[in-house]
């Protein structure tokens, strides 16, 4: 039995599809559908044996990294076609990413060996045309360039930005309860409040 069923994962993840964004109100069709619930019983049999989220609740992990991530994808350009997650952890948000856009050539980034070896099992279960660079971003060759970054729930907001800044051609991309400090070069847009939360905010730096 999945741990959810796909209607209430649908019913869940509704807020976070609908309202502002660059992109129109979406409904997630079957497919995508069954693949979160793939998604989410992997992320919850991983979980058991090794620590990838300290969500452990089915219904807030859809609310909290699929719901947020999607989220997120509404708001990206709509000229993206490559981005970097930063972090990327469990895979958000950029796995969630990677199912609503598939026209976007998705990057995950994770130094963590358990959280990158996730990933790979991740994207090979669910079928994803998306790289996993399982090391420190700082180490990709300079060359590396991405349209936009993400970043959520990194440990050192300030150095993961210091970090990313470099690889974003055109925006950075930051879900974050505080306001953060734009690098140079950047200039912060207005936060968009995220749907269910008191303080979590989406922000986008875009450069100059």
């Amino acid at each position: 039995m999945p741990a959810l069923i796909e209607s209430a994962i649908a019913h869940l993840l509704q807020p976070y599809l609908s309202g502002s964004g660059a992109y129109p109100d979406t409904d997630l069709d079957p497919s995508l559908l069954s693949q979160f619930s793939t998604y989410l019983d992997l992320l919850l049999k991983w979980n058991a044996r090794t620590n990838l989220t300290a969500i452990r609740d089915p219904e807030e992990i859809v609310r909290r990294h699929f719901g947020e991530s999607l989220f997120a994808s509404r708001h990206l350009s709509l000229a993206t076609t490559t981005l970097l997650d930063l972090g990327s952890g469990a895979g958000f948000p950029g796995i969630p990413i990677a199912l609503l856009h598939p026209e976007v050539a998705v990057t995950l980034a994770e130094s963590q060996n358990k959280k990158a070896t996730f990933l790979r099992e991740s994207i090979r279960t669910l079928g994803l045309p998306v790289e996993v660079w399982s090391a420190r971003a700082e180490t990709m060759p300079e060359s590396r360039h991405f349209h936009t970054v993400t970043l959520r729930a990194v440990d050192n907001m300030p150095a993961a930005i210091a970090a990313a800044a470099p690889r974003a051609t055109h925006e950075l991309l930051l879900l974050s309860s505080t306001p953060p400090t734009p690098p140079p070069n950047f200039t912060l847009q207005p936060p968009i409040p995220i749907p269910n939360t008191q303080s979590g905010n989406l922000f986008r730096a875009i450069r100059n």
